[in-house]
């Protein structure tokens, strides 16, 4: 390939991407990585999870549900039953996913004794079940009450032919507070089923797979298989030490997840007793994530998205460009930035989906490894502050939950404390916060597009000269189009399957019991390699003045109040027939 620099280091490619790039580049790399779990996953649900069961199963519940939906103008207490029962099929429960979930396996909560997150003994287990029973019991008796008031309010309805509106909305009424007693009494029931368990086999086993599976990518880059397997330890283990101190107790309640205590334990070893020269060489934060990236595709289904309809893409997709392209220009007319690098990734992690548009964004316009750490740390810190503070400030002001979960959804950074801090608020807006969230996630190819055009075209255009439209293929973070490719083929599987079976197959089978649990061990592994490659002094220099933390700050406040407003004219001006159905 010819190459060209120019005087500001610029590099120019004026050929075209060997074939041997197919093998040998990160981005391409980390696309067969994440293809490679996927069908894996995908061949082993497919092939040994009990799929003609679950058709049967589901036939039968559809038609209970079909009957009930033509004999009452409500959801009867049949219908939900019905659909109880195909909730309950997952293909996570075949031999494959119990051996997937075994082996993949991170450390657990604790409160007092760290190691509770790693050991578990039958009288551990044993007390956790006892200690829990008077709740459960309690949970199942307002459940069995409520069912029973249901019961009745739906037997006056049916006499009176489902004639009588009042008797109508008064059995309707039963059944929501059954339902919710339902729920009470499933979250009570979790736990009284504690097991004892070992997980230190479990993480040794998944350390050597992991030291397999990237470090022949590691030796196909070129480097040494060797040299990354001898520092991985170091990765893995702060990684695992991230999610002992994200899963316990107080540190859960507040949102401080293993995503934020990965970079922070890392940054702690890094800047004070240094982070060993041997372990440098497994801090292969683009490559953990990049992998982890292709598999969240898995998770982006395009009939999900439709089903929020019109007002959830309007949220998402309009006000994020928005917000994006305001806050670039607010750090380089006003803030003075020096760095047009940093200031686009943290516009892009701020205003799109966090850590994962900031990683598309920082390798279009080639943004220096420490403005990309900055970038993760400063999203990391208030994504942790807004997840506790929003529901807290929705609750407090009265906002309706819809509008509450898509104001999260379009603000909230992580895909994970969307969903968790929806579910503060309930059932329908975790559901909105999340699948806003996924809507945005689509955003990461097409930000990192625009951004390498623009980078291309516009900034790197020196005394004139025109850097060619082919640049843009080659800084093009490629490994979007594995993550785009993982959408396609889940969104075709999902809508070829059908909702039950693609829930029962997908969601709880490949996705829940393969590619999400070791996307998220993907995750885990690059932030804890941020923190141990990060050096303070080396950071230092991003933070004068403050203008990040600004940047991110008044583009936030900007994007919550934007965000707001949009939820708010979307949701309960221009289209409430769609609120109404959700």
């Amino acid at each position: 390939m010819a190459e060209e620099k120019t005087d500001n280091n610029i590099v120019i490619d004026h050929g075209q991407s060997q074939w041997s790039d197919l093998w040998k580049k990160e981005d391409f790399l980390a696309i067969w990585v994440g293809l490679l779990v996927i069908a894996v996953c995908c061949f082993a649900y497919f092939t040994f999870a009990p799929k003609e069961e679950f058709s049967q199963k589901i036939e039968a519940a559809n038609g209970i549900q079909q009957a009930e939906a033509a004999r009452a103008p409500f959801k009867t207490i049949a219908w939900h039953k019905a659909a109880d029962d195909k909730k309950k099929l997952k293909a996570s429960s075949s031999p494959f996913g119990k051996f997937a979930t075994h082996w993949t396996k991170h450390p657990g909560g604790w409160t007092t004794n760290p190691v509770d997150a790693l050991i578990r003994t039958e009288d551990q287990a044993k007390a956790l079940n006892e200690k829990n029973m008077p709740k459960f019991e309690t949970a199942k008796a307002a459940n069995d009450a409520a069912l029973a008031l249901a019961v009745t309010a739906e037997k006056a309805a049916e006499a009176a032919s489902f004639q009588n509106t009042a008797l109508n909305d008064e059995a309707a009424a039963k059944i929501k507070a059954w339902r919710a007693e339902h729920k009470k009494m499933g979250d009570a029931k979790k736990k009284v089923e504690n097991k004892p368990y070992n997980y230190l086999p479990t993480l040794v086993g998944l350390c050597v797979f992991l030291i397999v599976l990237f470090g022949v990518g590691i030796r196909m880059m070129g480097g040494s298989f060797g040299g990354f397997a001898k520092g991985f330890g170091v990765v893995f283990l702060t990684a695992c030490l991230a999610y002992m101190l994200g899963n316990q107790a107080i540190s859960k309640q507040y949102g401080f997840g293993a995503e934020a205590w990965g970079v922070l334990l890392g940054m702690v070893i890094a800047n004070t007793v240094g982070t060993p020269k041997w372990v440098l060489p497994a801090c292969q934060v683009e490559f953990f994530i990049k992998s982890g990236l292709v598999l969240l595709g898995a998770e982006v289904l395009f009939n999900k998205i439709m089903a929020i309809g019109i007002p959830g893409i309007f949220v998402a997709w309009v006000v994020t460009p928005v917000v994006l392209v305001t806050t670039y220009i607010f750090g380089q007319k006003v803030l003075k930035m020096p760095s047009k690098t940093l200031n686009i990734t943290i516009s892009a992690d701020m205003s799109v989906c966090g850590t994962s548009a900031a990683i598309a964004t920082a390798a279009a316009c080639r943004a220096k490894k420490e403005e990309l750490t900055l970038s993760v740390g400063i999203s990391l810190v208030f994504t942790a502050i807004m997840m506790i503070v929003m529901p807290a400030i929705i609750k407090a002001v009265g906002i309706p939950e819809i509008l509450g979960g898509a104001w999260m959804g379009g603000t909230i950074d992580s895909t994970g404390a969307v969903a968790a801090a929806g579910a503060f608020l309930g059932e329908k807006a975790m559901y909105v916060a999340a699948t806003i969230k996924m809507i945005q996630n689509l955003l990461i190819g097409v930000t990192a597009f625009f951004v390498a055009m623009y980078w291309c075209l516009k900034v790197e255009c020196q005394d004139g000269r025109k850097v060619g439209v082919g640049e843009i293929w080659h800084r093009f973070p490629k490994f979007v189009l594995g993550f785009v490719a993982a959408s396609i083929l889940f969104s075709w599987m999902d809508s070829t399957l059908g909702p039950d079976m693609g829930n029962a197959m997908l969601e709880q089978g490949v996705v829940r019991g393969g590619t999400r649990l070791l996307r998220d061990w993907f995750f885990a592994l690059s932030f804890a390699a941020i923190g141990l490659a990060t050096n303070f002094r080396e950071l230092s220099k991003y933070f004068k003045g403050g203008k990040p933390v600004i940047l991110y700050v008044c583009g936030q406040s900007f994007n919550l109040a934007l965000t707001l407003a949009m939820a708010y004219v979307m949701f309960y001006l221009v289209f409430p027939e769609i609120t109404a159905k959700i």
